[in-house]
């Protein structure tokens, strides 16, 4: 499995000494597929934030950053087994969790829902409608417009991919344009958790303001039947259970 990304997993092991100055280890695995030759390991070694030397799989070895982490090195890339355990974590430490991350997280993906609505059109005469995408991960998406079938590459803009709280993400396209009459105009996503292009197409019937008095006015009749429904029910049940007693 590969992916167009270069993740990384890190650990952080830290310890203060008796002046308050802070000791750490950084375990890093970078990678940009599960496969063994595309993970570089690298363990670096901190002191007060400043890094002194760390050693990296891809070249076998530590390399020093500062005048000491450089005499440090030299005496660690002199002890054999120490080196071979390095290397050997490459496998036995990265390999081992990318796999799991692959697994459970990298493996797994929600399919987005669209929504398509209309912005007031400027004095010009020109459209503006705008294509939101929901609820998707992972988080590489292409979102595109049709106009009668054929794909619209001007006068197309859209924001970034913005993560939600819920792990979730979402993306708004927006697309300018000049009303034609008699035309088709959609929304086309692609996802890695869609089998085929989701296609959305724009419905301009009615404006978004008009569609919203419709669907509340609907929901207000409906309420209402459902009130005066059972208000008869009850008073039939009433009417029913009561005893007529004759007048002297």
């Amino acid at each position: 499995m590969t992916s167009s990304f270069t993740w990384i997993l890190l650990l952080f092991l830290t310890g203060h000494s008796a002046d308050g100055f802070m000791h750490s280890m950084q375990y890093q695995c970078v990678f940009n597929s599960s496969e063994l030759q595309d993970i570089e390991y690298i363990n670096s070694y901190f002191y007060n934030k400043q890094e002194l030397l760390r050693f990296s799989s891809s070249l076998g070895k530590y390399v020093g950053y500062t005048e000491l982490g450089v005499k440090q090195a030299e005496h660690f890339n002199n002890d054999p087994s120490l080196l071979a355990r390095r290397r050997r974590d490459k496998e036995g430490f990265c390999k081992h969790n990318i796999d799991l991350f692959y697994r459970n997280v990298l493996s797994k993906s929600v399919a987005p829902y669209v929504r398509i609505h209309s912005e007031t059109p400027d004095s010009g005469g020109r459209r503006l409608l705008v294509c939101s995408v929901y609820d998707f991960y992972p988080k590489d998406i292409q979102v595109g417009w049709l106009r009668d079938g054929q794909e619209v590459t001007q006068d197309v803009t859209s924001t970034e991919r913005m993560a939600d709280a819920d792990w979730y993400y979402q993306i708004h396209s927006h697309l300018e344009y000049m009303p034609r009459s008699g035309e088709k105009i959609s929304c086309v996503v692609h996802h890695a958790s869609l089998k085929d292009p989701l296609i959305t197409d724009w419905d301009p019937s009615l404006p978004e303001s008009e569609r919203n008095k419709i669907i509340i006015g609907a929901s207000g009749l409906t309420l209402g039947l459902v009130l005066s429904l059972a208000g008869f029910i009850y008073y039939k049940r009433e009417a029913q259970g009561r005893t007529l007693v004759p007048s002297s």
